[in-house]
């Protein structure tokens, strides 16, 4: 049942709330998302956390008016909820559907879109400079996970908050946990504040001192809050916080399901003047026994059954490409001692965890800071080791330059590994992998790769380790085709394709795992007595001249295929490598995204929207045969 949320359609609604009633209303939320979040999938242990704190904020602030900026956006369903968006809750992440994170175009109250992390105080800062510049009185709020909170942006955010002193509040939701448990200094002085014994002696006893002789006459609770701006007691334990040092004065922790708590500690924030930071301690997974015992699991989660929290196999012949990988790395890694493995608090997502177990010194999580895990293992490759830096496409993105300046320019050997590639589905554009291919195609010195099936995947991964310079395998989320593991790994010819299927009326030419869809449209071709020719490329850099051109000169017809944005990518090398080679007598097409961001959905109707099934593969190649134009 869900009484009191089926009443609340806006955070107006909050207001007129009875304050008691609010912890009631806490319970159908759990219980509500738990329910929506096992049919459509979904970020459910991080919003199972954050229930109490998104309701005290939107009964102290105002929104749309007030600014809640959410870091990373995954933690953004309560708000979602409570911000009229209830009844299409069932449409979480679906095709058509609402977004699983922050959108400005789907709601008023989504103040900044999100879904790569540490972005939150940067973006508020911004909002809360261009308030001043004209003359607005609007309150602005980050909202930013412990984990965020160790991605260089969000220093830098920070750093300019306490220079420029403007009236900001960033909020910290303090879980122990971004994916993965948090690693490195800012961990371990939040841990230090959330546990430390003798901090909560000594600020329990400020507060009763407060209490008793309330020399301002203005009442224990408002000194309550106020002492923790400036908390003796705390300095007794932690000299200088990080936070003060950056020039936010700081106030916490505070307990983040203490409905009481959050809202008084908040109402008191609120006209408070200058940069602010709450620091909120909260449970991930708050409420549903699975998810708080292995919150790691259930913080991205398929739809899964309510009573046992097990979640269906995945579909499709084969395992995951990041098995496969993770099996690989291993099988390499007792062979090679100079073998380290880094992930950027993605652990569990990249596969890494049982190389982490096999090789803990060897492992390397470096929490969400992208750009520092290329250079660390740029540094670490200068040094005679051989690091795989395993990470999704889309947040590779973050260390662009990373990678040229640090590691391609100084041709080290430092193999990444790019989880995640092409069109993941529900999680929408900030998530799909689908511009590596364009901006790393023209990195000078880098290999580029995309497996087919299990055996080049393995086969990719050797290659790669083997390389006397950088190297990148990008491979989707998606189950492989099933091809058996019959042999040991091998070292691939850098550059070289493969025929997957003769033919002589046409080429269809793929790069990774569209390979299966461009079968599939030799299949349909054939019925229709057309023999296309298959090639799988394995490399798209370098590019295999040879077997490309030897294929299209026979045909005369290209088709070239990629689950990549066609600007730049894979089709456009092709196109630029045949024109360099004089190849000019050619019917050419290429298949792949157009120019704009792909919506959130399922992958399979996705590929078919844009072209990429076998059916519409077979359709383009089709038109473009002699004759049929």
């Amino acid at each position: 049942m869900c009484d009191i949320l089926n009443t609340i359609n806006c955070p107006q609604d909050l207001k007129e709330l009875p304050r008691e009633r609010f912890q009631d209303l806490a319970a159908e939320i759990r219980e509500f998302l738990i329910q929506s979040v096992s049919q459509t999938g979904g970020h459910l242990a991080p919003n199972l956390g954050i229930v109490e704190l998104t309701l005290a904020l939107h009964r102290v602030y105002d929104s749309p008016r007030d600014k809640i900026v959410w870091d990373v956006g995954h933690q953004c369903y309560v708000h979602k909820l409570i911000t009229g968006r209830r009844d299409r809750f069932g449409t979480l992440r679906q095709t058509g559907g609402i977004s699983g994170f922050p959108k400005r175009d789907e709601s008023e109250h989504d103040s900044f879109g999100a879904g790569h992390g540490s972005t939150s105080i940067s973006a508020a800062l911004g909002m809360a400079v261009a308030r001043d510049r004209q003359g607005g009185s609007n309150r602005v709020i980050a909202v930013i996970g412990d984990g965020a909170m160790t991605g260089g942006l969000a220093m830098e955010g920070l750093n300019q908050a306490g220079h420029i002193g403007t009236d900001l509040t960033v909020v910290l939701n303090d879980n122990g946990m971004s994916i993965s448990p948090n690693v490195g200094g800012v961990a371990r002085s939040l841990h230090r504040l959330r546990y430390d014994r003798g901090y909560r002696r000594a600020k329990e006893h400020l507060k009763g001192l407060v209490t008793q002789y309330d020399p301002l006459g203005v009442g224990s609770t408002v000194l309550e809050v106020l002492g923790r701006v400036k908390d003796g007691a705390r300095h007794l334990v932690l000299p200088g916080t990080l936070f003060e040092a950056f020039g936010l004065d700081y106030i916490g922790p505070v307990d983040g399901h203490d409905i009481e708590e959050l809202l008084r500690t908040f109402e008191l924030v609120h006209d408070l003047p200058g940069p602010i930071l709450v620091h909120v301690h909260t449970e991930k997974g708050k409420g549903y026994r699975p998810a708080e015992s292995n919150a790691e699991r259930f913080h991205g989660v398929q739809p899964f059954d309510v009573e046992t929290g097990e979640t269906a196999p995945p579909s499709g012949p084969g395992r995951p490409y990041t098995e496969i990988f993770a099996e690989a790395l291993i099988e390499l890694a007792a062979e090679d001692e100079r073998i380290v493995a880094i992930t950027a608090a993605m652990g569990p997502g990249t596969g890494l965890m049982g190389f982490a177990e096999a090789y803990p010194d060897r492992f390397f999580d470096v929490g969400m800071a992208e750009q520092h895990a290329v250079t660390f293992a740029a540094g670490l490759a200068a040094a005679g080791l051989r690091p795989v830096v395993a990470i999704y496409s889309t947040f590779l993105q973050r260390a662009y330059d990373e990678v040229i300046h640090d590691v391609c320019l100084q041709g080290l050997p430092v193999t990444f590994c790019l989880d995640r590639a092409g069109i993941v589905g529900a999680d929408g554009p900030t998530h799909h992998g689908v511009y590596d291919l364009s901006y790393m195609r023209h990195f000078p010195e880098l290999v580029l790769m995309a497996p087919s099936d299990d055996l080049e995947m393995r086969d990719m991964l050797m290659t790669a380790l083997c390389h006397d310079g950088p190297a990148a395998i990008r491979y989707p989320r998606s189950a492989s085709p099933g091809v058996p593991i019959d042999r040991p790994m091998q070292v691939l010819p850098i550059g070289s394709a493969r025929v997957a299927r003769e033919g002589r009326d046409c080429t269809l030419l793929s790069i990774g795992g569209l390979l299966q869809e461009a079968l599939g449209a030799a299949e349909i071709l054939g019925k229709q007595e057309i023999q296309a020719e298959v090639i799988d490329a394995r490399f798209a850099k370098p590019l295999d001249l040879n077997t490309i051109r030897e294929s299209v000169l026979k045909t005369g017809v290209l088709v070239t295929v990629e689950e990549n944005a066609l600007q730049g990518g894979f089709g456009s090398g092709v196109l630029e490598m045949l024109e360099s080679a004089h190849v000019s007598k050619l019917v050419a097409h290429r298949l792949g995204l157009p120019d704009i961001f792909v919506e959130h959905g399922d992958t399979a109707s996705l590929r078919r929207r844009f072209g990429l099934d076998a059916a519409s593969i077979a359709d383009v190649a089709l038109a473009h045969l002699p004759g049929r134009l």
